[in-house]
């Protein structure tokens, strides 16, 4: 997508008017969402009159879900004529499926740029399941997608193949997420929910690397799932949090910087704020981890610490709490990228709370970089680029976490 079309795009969400849509506080304190992943563009092709079976990995679970359907980057509208959830087994496999409505109705039509809740149906789900979301698409569609899911997805042969338990009809993998972005529980117990919000290492890459041999694709093992596993078996009843991802690869947090390329222009973390973070439901906390591809851009300290408190000043306006990691390593920092990388580990580093402007600090840098060579990853955790940490080092990170310190920002 051009980056103009791209910004004229975000310019037109918020003047879109979705049917079925929760409000802010998610229509109930019950409401959670327990997982996400980011549009960031669109399919590669069009899809007509065929199936997707997109499957998403629930970090806590309830006794109802509901569906966000998005078309952010789609090249027109896209209509959905029958959407399924049901609990996966087993690739395209589900062992029962339930039929989505929104507002009441069995299908419906998202504009380029808008998106869709559904209505709630009733299922129940617990930690670590795997939910298949099932939509048929009525004519023909270049739908919005995000493009590192990280496992395998499913596209059926032409027809409405929702309500298949089998997977027969889903012969074509594809490695993005299409149209669903987020998936909420309904959960009396839980407290809050975590979104990790940044790039690529937020996004998982390198996740699916545990070794010679490893085949454990779709695995889960970003450090974002093993976050969500360490909260489900170690925090006590009053702090059990849900978990979302909300990294898009490439990304940065100042809205411009000089070497930017244009397939990222206008996804920096204010312009993605209110649609990827904002608009989920019980958030509590974010996680911020931006400021790598900010100096790989050639964005100096002034430029991304600007944006840095202007995104704090809106999420902690909105009740919730900011904790911050520092620039992590990345082999390509010249002399310019290392000071501006020192300038800003000082500011989120001064009284442990960005000089008063973030709730705290998680320091991933400490965690990842190599003491000898602190312009790369430790050699254990390194996925191969010295950027990005294999599952190995993806949770190292997920462990530095502290627990206590998402519990405060609970809801009581």
């Amino acid at each position: 997508m051009r980056a103009a079309h791209r910004i004229a795009v975000l310019a037109t969400i918020s003047a879109v008017v979705v049917a079925s849509a929760p409000g802010a506080d998610g229509a109930g304190p019950a409401w959670f969402t327990s997982w996400a992943q980011s549009q960031d563009g669109h399919a590669d092709a069009p899809v007509s009159g065929r199936s997707l079976r997109m499957i998403t990995h629930l970090s806590q679970g309830g006794d109802a879900v509901r569906v966000r359907l998005q078309n952010t980057f789609g090249t027109g509208p896209l209509t959905i004529g029958h959407a399924t959830a049901g609990l996966s087994t087993s690739g395209a496999e589900v062992s029962g499926t339930r039929d989505l409505t929104f507002a009441g109705k069995p299908s419906v039509t998202i504009p380029v740029g808008g998106d869709v809740w559904s209505d709630e149906i009733r299922l129940t789900t617990r930690p670590d399941t795997n939910l298949a979301v099932s939509m048929f698409v009525a004519g023909t569609a270049t739908p919005g997608r995000h493009g590192a899911a990280l496992r395998d997805n499913y596209l059926s042969a032409p027809g409405d193949h929702t309500a298949d338990v089998s997977g027969g009809a889903f012969g074509t993998t594809v490695g993005s997420t299409y149209v669903v972005s987020a998936i909420d529980v309904h959960n009396t117990s839980l407290h809050g929910t975590v979104v990790p919000f940044g790039s690529s290492v937020v996004d998982g890459i390198g996740s699916t690397n545990c070794g010679p041999g490893c085949t454990q694709l779709g695995a889960d093992r970003r450090w974002t799932d093993d976050l969500a596993r360490r909260i489900v078996a170690e925090a006590p009843a009053s702090a059990q949090l849900a978990v979302a991802n909300a990294g898009v690869s490439g990304t940065t947090s100042a809205p411009s910087c000089p070497g930017m390329p244009p397939s990222v222009a206008g996804l920096d973390a204010g312009s993605r704020l209110d649609r990827d973070v904002l608009a989920l439901h019980g958030v509590t906390s974010v996680i911020y981890y931006y400021g790598t591809n900010d100096l790989a851009y050639g964005c100096d300290a002034a430029a991304i610490l600007s944006s840095y408190r202007a995104v704090f000043a809106r999420l902690r306006a909105a009740g919730i709490a900011v904790y911050v990691t520092p620039s992590t390593p990345r082999p390509g920092y010249n002399d310019a990228a290392n000071l501006a990388r020192h300038e800003i580990g000082l500011f989120v580093s001064r009284w442990s709370s960005c000089g008063g402007t973030c709730s705290g600090v998680v320091d991933f840098d400490v965690v990842l970089k190599d003491p000898l060579k602190p312009n790369i990853i430790l050699p254990a955790f390194d996925n191969g680029d010295g950027i990005h940490a294999n599952a190995v080092g993806q949770q190292a990170l997920a462990d530095f976490v502290s627990l206590p310190m998402l519990a405060g920002s609970a809801r009581r």
